[in-house]
């Protein structure tokens, strides 16, 4: 069964045992299908994988097409996108912003954030901070490892996004969901798949340098310590299962969503 997910490191630290035959997913067999999250997004809009990583943004607008699992997200506090530039910026309305894809979380608390933005640029996430660097753009909203190297890129944060968002709401943010097809074939593997990541997460846990050389063979950061500050942040009970709290937070970004 095709497993969409992101090459970044919670990702692989999450997914690596139940790709690599060391939890039990009998009778399903995992092929991972490893791609940028806006490319999984849209692949998601023409319903293309049973099981896949999403956007919380995109989950939103496919939720006929998709049920999300209760495992698998990236999902908590502290771990929000930041918003970067050159320099301090003080007006808006002329800067042209690159985001990691239109149907991100990220591009919906930027809108969220200040409406008034001038130029939506979608760039790839790993191409946003050499293009803020490089003047191709004036800003952009960095997520994943970016959010650890920006500085080493002559950038300064401008807003962390997330801390804005909790302390307007005070949620945790909600970035990225794992969810299955609403298909009959699919459906009824949804607890045996829920299970297996949960399972795969726990293994990861106890065994956390099993995965090590997969998650650097994916990675765009190789320094260990940022990879494990990535893992740290982005991986934690939530992970493990979003419960009631999580999906309660779904009806605040449904706000956003919807103005």
């Amino acid at each position: 069964m095709p497993l969409g997910l992101s090459s970044c490191p919670n990702d692989t630290f999450i997914f690596h045992a139940m790709l690599h035959g060391l939890v039990d997913t009998e009778p399903l067999c995992f092929e991972p299908v490893i791609a940028d999250v806006e490319a999984l997004n849209e692949r998601a809009f023409r319903a293309e994988l049973a099981v896949t990583k999403l956007s919380f943004h995109a989950y939103m607008h496919v939720r006929e097409k998709y049920e999300m699992l209760d495992s698998g997200a990236a999902f908590g506090f502290g771990c929000g996108p930041l918003l970067v530039a050159r320099k301090p910026i003080a007006d808006f309305a002329h800067a042209r912003v690159a985001v990691p894809g239109v149907h991100t979380t990220a591009c919906l608390l930027l809108k969220a954030w200040n409406p008034g933005i001038g130029t939506i640029v979608p760039l790839r996430f790993d191409a946003i901070l050499p293009a803020v660097r490089d003047g191709q753009v004036d800003a952009g909203v960095i997520i994943h490892e970016g959010r650890f190297v920006f500085e080493k890129h002559d950038c300064v944060r401008i807003v962390d996004l997330g801390e804005w968002w909790e302390k307007d709401t005070g949620l945790p943010i909600p970035l990225g969901c794992i969810a299955v097809r609403r298909d009959a074939d699919t459906l009824q593997h949804k607890d045996l798949i829920e299970r297996a990541i949960r399972d795969s997460l726990l293994y990861a846990r106890s065994h956390p340098q099993v995965s090590r050389s997969f998650i650097r063979s994916l990675a765009g950061e190789l320094d260990d310590a940022v990879i494990d500050a990535h893992i740290k942040l982005y991986v934690n009970d939530y992970s493990l299962s979003l419960g009631g709290e999580g999906r309660r937070v779904l009806g605040k970004l449904e706000e956003l969503l919807h103005g």
